[in-house]
């Protein structure tokens, strides 16, 4: 018969086939019963399931805490967290925030409203964050409860028939297998002697077992998702050690020219960023002195000449108690001191000027950091004299480590740097006058001078060029404005200072996630039975005995762990196996 025999011709149920003829359909179960016909084009007879407010919130809650949301909210946290190595953050790097948006004018202000440059505080960065942790702990509870109930049940009953199952073996115990090899008999093993041997054995094998009559049931492999859940576990032990960790840590940025000194106090930091619960006193008390910063260049490749191959900064550390040591500080090796890590960021050059004012006054001698522009080390900076007379005085400088002067293009007569070394230096400053706006109460970048208002008397908009000057020289400005002195070139390094409590506890949670994950892929879950079989009539007294295993997922290796169950049996039992 058709599986559609009890069809109409066109395509719907008969409503006029009876119980009996349904039942001698071999299709279909036999107690099958058809649904209520349905006419086409009828959908007044289906009634749809509503799932009402609860059963809506318990749909959301089983999807957001199954497995394959826990992965896919995992994979979504690693590439949310891209962003942030591609794009300088303000905690860690805010001067290459600055140089970024200097650079990408009609794209920062895109990526800033995105939160790009403060990436793992951002919402939507916290919100994965925050599901991938409900979703984790909703998936290790349950599981949690499950393995412990599993842990504490008895092992299954041993199958009817072994011989649908991997590895099945079955061996015949009669007189004529057991002795030794010359073939001399011994006494049988009795059934519950060959079954009492099949327990002690599985269960010195580390098998979980269980006498069932004439058979053994055993099973192992339970470590198999307890290290499943260690993994899981241990992810939101990261997770939380993160996350609380981050409340108790700060992180602070230092610029540090040659010869000066950092001391770890709040006022000291040019940047500083502290966790929830911060507190000052949780900085402990050291100080730093930058000797000297020294980078090497590529000389002798003539595609990589000039690149920088190793930068290498020499300070000398001072804790509490004045003990102070010299040390070498590094990329990627940074320096332990005070329950913190210094690590060295970044690097440039740094103007050493005095400026006098229209009365011969001095009214500026500092170091001035300017910020690279490129990989020569041109220089962007700016000079602020604030307490110049007659007029405020504002500088925007240029500084060339290499200078060479442009001979053709659009840009002939510039000067640019053709080298990142102090070969031949020049420093390029348009100057301006008039009120900086420092006394408005507004904060200010110390990178960036805002010309409005303000009267240029050297430079591309005045009658007077810029001011070029080596080291050592002395220049006049324009107008009676002063004088400006290059005393010189010093180097600087941008340090930043970071305290995280939390890191030997996500180290452990991490290798501790590891070992999990290890377990779970290489400890085998199966079950495996022993079963002695009474010959009916068999005067000899002999039985036979079957083996068989079950794995729960794949286990290659399950077919020889059950053969090497039978021949450690047989050899225990006395008892001849042919080959």
């Amino acid at each position: 018969m058709s599986p559609r025999s009890d069809l109409g011709e066109d395509g719907r149920t008969d409503a006029g086939t009876t119980g009996a003829d349904r039942s001698s359909d071999p299709q279909r179960p036999s107690d099958h019963v058809d649904g209520t016909p349905v006419v086409a084009g009828d959908t007044d007879g289906i009634t749809q399931p509503k799932l009402g407010l609860v059963g809506s919130l318990r749909f959301a809650w089983r999807q957001l805490t199954s497995m394959r949301t826990a992965l896919f909210l995992l994979m979504l946290l690693a590439l949310a967290a891209i962003p942030g190595s591609l794009v300088p953050q303000t905690q860690a790097d805010p001067n290459g925030v600055v140089q970024y948006k200097n650079s990408h004018p009609q794209l920062s202000p895109v990526l800033e409203k995105l939160q790009v440059f403060d990436t793992y505080t951002s919402v939507w960065f916290s919100a994965i964050y925050l599901l991938l942790f409900i979703s984790l702990i909703g998936c290790i509870v349950p599981r949690t409860r499950h393995h412990w109930q599993a842990l504490r049940t008895r092992p299954p009953r041993t199958p009817a028939r072994l011989g649908r199952l991997a590895g099945y073996r079955s061996v015949t115990i009669s007189p004529e297998t057991v002795g030794g090899a010359a073939g001399a008999t011994t006494g049988l093993p009795s059934v519950d002697h060959a079954v009492t041997t099949a327990m002690t054995q599985l269960r010195k094998s580390g098998y979980r077992v269980e006498r069932f009559g004439d058979s053994v049931s055993a099973e192992r492999g339970y470590l198999r998702e307890t290290g499943n859940l260690v993994f899981h576990a241990a992810l939101v032990g990261v997770l939380l050690a993160v996350g609380l960790g981050g409340g108790f840590s700060y992180t602070g940025q230092r610029l540090l020219v040659e010869g000066q000194t950092f001391t770890n106090v709040l006022g000291s930091y040019d940047s500083f960023n502290p966790g929830r619960w911060f507190s000052q006193s949780d900085l402990k008390g050291y100080n730093l002195t930058l000797d000297r910063f020294t980078t090497k260049y590529e000389e002798t490749n003539l595609d990589a000449l000039g690149q920088a191959t190793d930068y290498s900064a020499t300070v000398t550390a001072r804790t509490k108690d004045g003990t102070a040591k010299t040390s070498r500080l590094g990329v990627n090796e940074p320096l332990a001191i005070g329950g913190t890590n210094v690590y060295l960021l970044g690097n440039g050059y740094a103007m050493q000027v005095t400026v006098r004012d229209g009365k011969g006054n001095v009214a500026f001698q500092d170091v001035v950091p300017f910020l690279p522009e490129d990989g020569n080390y041109t220089s962007t900076g700016v000079i602020k004299v604030p307490d110049a007379s007659p007029d405020q005085l504002g500088m925007i400088g240029f500084f060339y480590p290499t200078a060479v002067q442009q001979t053709s293009g659009t840009n002939a007569g510039a000067f640019t740097s053709n080298y990142p070394d102090v070969k031949n230096p020049m420093l390029s400053l348009q100057v301006y006058t008039g009120d900086l706006g420092l006394d408005d109460g507004v904060p200010q970048s110390v990178y960036q001078l805002s010309t409005k208002g303000l009267q240029q008397i050297a430079g591309r908009q005045s009658d007077t060029a810029s001011i070029a000057m080596k080291p050592g020289q002395t220049k006049q400005l324009p107008d009676g404005a002063g004088s400006i002195t290059f005393d010189g070139v010093k180097r600087y390094v941008s340090l930043d200072v970071h305290h995280d409590p939390s890191q030997l506890w996500v180290a452990f949670f991490a290798i501790l996630s590891v070992l999990g994950l290890l377990t779970s892929l290489f400890v085998p879950r199966r079950r495996v039975w022993v079963k002695a079989v009474r010959r009916t009539g068999a005067e000899d007294g002999g039985f036979d005995l079957e083996y068989a295993g079950l794995a729960r997922g794949e286990d290659p290796n399950l077919e020889r762990a059950v053969a090497d169950i039978a021949q450690k049996h047989m050899s225990d039992l006395g008892v001849r196996i042919s080959k």
